[in-house]
């Protein structure tokens, strides 16, 4: 049976590799017939550029393995987790890399219960033999810092994670599409430091 992924972003040097990409926390090498299945909302589905410079689709000539968009623009993280299920039974991933939670940040939606969300979103991943690895998405204020949630979640669950790449393209006004959206060049850099972040946690 062909070994599949669900992901929830090599970069120029000018943004510089994020501290929080944990090297103490490793995943499993990825077979090369894995199938990855980006999961998420609008920054996965690639809003503000064409679906084929969306993420997936440049993470995908990366790695040299096949990567699904299942992005879901304006959905909050209550709807990405009722999805969810579906997904796995579909694709049996062995890897899921969420990105989620930006709109219920842009609707000041309870964090709380968006991290109870994202935690559940990562248990049933482990108990469906998936690995995960997680995106920090950026409060939408002055200084674009990922929410506190994000990185709690993964040391709390000692999984990778890419806490800062958001928050860099998204205060850099050349690589963006509008105030919450990267550009084509923008999402071409989030592929390239979710491609280094795989590497870096051995699974490449």
């Amino acid at each position: 049976m062909i070994k599949k992924i669900i992901i929830i972003c090599f970069i120029s040097s000018f943004i510089s590799i994020s501290s929080s990409c944990s090297e103490k926390v490793g995943l499993q090498p990825l077979a090369s017939n894995t199938t990855v299945l980006a999961f998420g909302d609008s920054l996965t589905y690639g809003t503000g550029s064409s679906v084929n410079n969306a993420y997936p689709a440049v993470l995908e000539s990366l790695i040299n393995r096949k990567v699904i968009n299942a992005g879901v623009p304006g959905e909050i993280s209550q709807q990405g987790l009722a999805r969810l299920p579906r997904l796995i039974a579909q694709y049996r991933p062995d890897l899921i890399i969420i990105c989620h939670g930006g709109n219920d940040l842009l609707r000041k939606l309870d964090m709380k219960q968006t991290k109870e969300n994202i935690q559940r979103m990562i248990d049933m991943a482990r108990q469906n033999g998936s690995q995960v690895m997680l995106i920090g998405v950026p409060e939408f204020g002055l200084f674009l810092n990922a929410s506190p949630i994000y990185q709690t979640l993964a040391d709390h669950n000692k999984i990778p994670i890419e806490n800062d790449i958001l928050g860099d393209i998204l205060g850099n006004n050349s690589l963006k599409s509008d105030h919450i959206h990267p550009n084509a060049q923008g999402y071409q850099l989030f592929a390239e430091q979710i491609a280094l972040l795989l590497q870096q946690s051995g699974a490449l």
